[in-house]
This record gives structure tokens, C-alpha cells and sequence, in this order.
């Protein structure tokens, strides 16, 4: 286990803790981990840069407080997506002396949170190092996912990335625990931070599945609709074996999958966003299985998937390595291409998957162990 070499008060067994997250504004599996970090430690405050309650109902009766961005007008709220060096300087400003441990839950500028104490801890739970800086900056810059605008941010891209670069670098130098939501993480947090961590996944609730033993005929796609999550090598697939597929999820690219779409693809734009939502929970308990073609950092909705019951098929790169076992919890493929999609689906087709045995090992992530290993991380701290 990784410790810190600042020492805080040994006498403190009950420090007080503040919970740190970039923003709350659409619910995914990072807020998910947030979730369960409060429920690790009930009386953390949640502090993220911007807050949009109608969005996040799972948050209305928490104690979440925003930086000086929530005072933007709305139009200008949205803007500071945009102007990522706005959230920098909000968050360095956030006043967080009164705690003892600072946790920072953080794929993108909530580690920039400042210690005032020399006996303050910074635990920084790390989902990936700022993707469009690090690992898949080539990547963003070709589909920058912003539509219309896309231009003018590949412009901006190679003027702002080298500055913000570097001060997420400064940043996680200050960290002193990380931890790395996947093996996948892991490394990349060793290569472009130079520092050392802990993997712990992310939490899952296993028991809200329940698998049917006989399944549906139909295979599953769902997420956020934009470009490097490759819904539309599932959506081309389906169309071209003539297979069922349900697609859940609305994004940037929602339009270009529907026109591309054969009569076998259903989709579901408005059944997704609450990670409580019982189409999403019954279609996935009955699904064939559940078609994953993205380079995800982790990709909860793999476990998900296990859990109901349903073999993922995946893009073996990634976070998925940590969850998908070729041929024994579903398939994967090595490349991001339609056929290859196809030939995993085919695979997938010969293979008898049983639903008892995928939920088993969906347990190894379920959200219980998650809060022992990170009040095992805290306890560790405190020592």
C-alpha cells in the first residue's frame, strides 16, 4: 500500500474529509465513484466546479459545494468546458483548510485543489490523466466531439495543450496518494505523472441486476453518444449481420447513428443518463450481450453488463482487460473496425455463456469492496 511522506496527526482517528470532483453536471461512472465516496464517508462535502441539480437527482439531498463558476450566467456556465485553464484557477482558489484528507476524484482539473497545511493529505482517485493532454490527444484533436466547432478547438488545441500540460503535471507532483481506477490507468499514471499507485475499480452495483436464465434474442449498446466512445461500429455491425441491437444513450453523434442505422437497430435516446434506470437495468438482465467498442479507461458498464448476466463483447484494450476474460466473460477484438465487431459477435454466437457464472465475477467489483479499500487507503493515512 502506497503511504504519503507527510505525516498528519496520529491521534486523529476521525479526520475530516472533503470530497473532491470536476463537475456534476451529467451522471456517468465517475459520479458514481463520487456517490460512493459519500457513502464511505457520510460527512464529506462534495466540492466540484460547476452543479446542475435538474441533472443529478442522485446529489439533491447531499452537501455539494461549487467554485465561483456556478455564479456564471448559465450561457457562460456551459463555456468553461471550453476554457479548461477557468476550472485550473477555480479550483487552486477553493478555500479546503479546515480538512484533513482531501480526497479528489479526477479526470481532468479537481486535483488542482491546493493544501494550505503542511499535514494535509491529498488523495487524488484518478480515472485517467486528462485523456485530451496525455494518452489520446491525437485522437481528440482529429474529432474534438464539439460539432459544429470543432474547428476552431483544433486550432486552440496546440496553442492551450502545452501550458495545461504542465500544470496538471505540477499538480499531480503535489498529490500524495494516487490511486488508479484500472491497470490501464495504472500505467498511465507512472508514465506521464512519474508517481506510484494503488488500483482500486470502480464501485458497481452488482445486486440491482437480476439475469434471466433464458435470454432475449437482442444485443445492448449504451452510453454517451460521442466520437471516441465507437457506437457506431456496434450500430454498423448490427445493421450488416442483421442482428438486434437496442442502443441506449444521446450525444453529439445520436443523428449520424440513427441515419446509419438498418431496421434491426432500435434506439432509446431518452432511457439514459439515471444510473438507476429500470429499461436500462431490464434490457440488460435479458440482453444476448452487451457490445462495448470503445478504448475506455475502465467501462463500468462491462460490469454491469456481467452482472445482468449479459457476455460483453469489447475492444480488448484498456480498461476492459481488467474486466472481460477472452472466451470466458465474453469476447474481444483487436481492432476498431466493423468486421472485426463481426467476427466477435459471430464468436460470441458459438459460445453458451452462462448467466450465473458472469454474475460471479461481476462480485470482485461490487460497491462494498470499494469502500473497504478506500477506508483502507484513508486508515492507512492516519497511522
Amino acid at each position: 500500500m502506497i503511504k504519503s511522506n507527510i505525516d498528519i496527526d496520529p491521534h486523529n482517528s476521525n479526520p475530516r474529509i472533503a470530497i473532491v470532483h470536476d463537475w456534476l453536471t451529467n451522471k456517468g461512472g465517475a459520479e458514481n465513484v463520487v456517490l460512493a465516496l459519500h457513502d464511505a464517508f457520510p460527512e464529506a462535502p462534495i466540492y466540484t466546479s460547476t452543479y446542475t441539480p435538474e441533472t443529478m437527482p442522485a446529489f439533491k439531498s447531499l452537501d455539494v459545494r461549487t467554485t465561483y463558476l456556478q455564479n456564471l450566467p448559465k450561457p457562460l456556465r456551459k463555456l468553461h468546458k471550453f476554457f479548461p485553464m477557468l476550472r485550473v484557477k477555480a479550483f487552486q482558489k477553493l478555500d479546503l483548510s479546515e480538512f484533513d484528507i482531501i480526497i479528489s476524484s479526477s479526470s481532468a482539473e479537481s486535483k488542482q485543489v491546493q493544501k494550505t497545511r503542511p499535514d494535509q493529505i491529498h488523495i487524488c482517485y484518478c480515472h485517467t490523466p486528462i485523456r485530451y493532454y496525455w494518452s489520446h490527444y491525437d485522437e481528440y484533436r482529429a474529432d474534438p466531439g464539439f460539432g459544429k466547432l470543432n474547428w476552431l478547438v483544433r486550432l486552440a488545441m496546440p496553442l492551450m495543450i502545452p501550458a495545461l500540460k504542465k500544470s496538471d503535471y505540477n499538480a499531480a507532483q503535489k498529490v500524495d496518494v494516487f490511486i488508479a481506477n484500472s491497470s490501464e490507468v495504472q500505467k498511465r499514471i507512472k508514465k506521464y505523472y512519474g508517481k506510484p499507485s494503488t488500483v482500486i475499480h470502480p464501485p458497481v452495483d452488482v445486486d440491482r441486476f437480476e439475469p434471466a436464465r433464458t435470454r432475449g434474442d437482442y444485443y445492448v449498446a449504451l452510453g454517451r453518444q460521442v466520437p471516441y466512445k465507437r457506437v457506431d461500429l456496434a450500430v454498423a455491425a448490427a445493421t450488416k449481420l442483421g442482428v438486434k441491437l437496442r442502443v441506449y444513450g444521446n450525444g453529439s453523434e445520436h443523428q449520424r447513428l440513427v441515419e446509419m442505422a438498418g431496421p434491426t437497430v432500435q434506439f432509446f435516446a431518452d432511457r439514459f443518463g439515471d444510473a438507476s434506470d429500470n429499461a436500462v437495468t431490464a434490457a440488460l438482465n435479458s440482453a444476448k450481450g452487451y457490445i462495448f467498442p470503445a478504448d475506455e479507461d475502465f467501462g463500468i458498464v462491462q460490469v454491469e453488463a456481467l452482472a445482468a448476466g449479459a457476455p460483453v463483447i469489447a475492444f480488448g484494450r484498456g480498461g476492459t482487460l481488467d474486466i472481460v476474460q477472452d472466451g470466458e466473460s465474453g469476447i474481444l477484438f483487436d481492432k476498431q473496425s466493423v468486421d472485426s465487431v463481426i467476427d466477435a459477435i459471430k464468436r460470441a454466437e458459438k459460445i453458451a455463456f452462462l448467466p450465473g457464472t458472469l454474475r460471479r465475477k461481476a462480485k470482485r467489483f461490487d460497491k462494498s469492496l470499494f469502500i473497504t479499500k478506500i477506508h483502507k487507503i484513508v486508515s492507512d493515512q492516519t497511522q
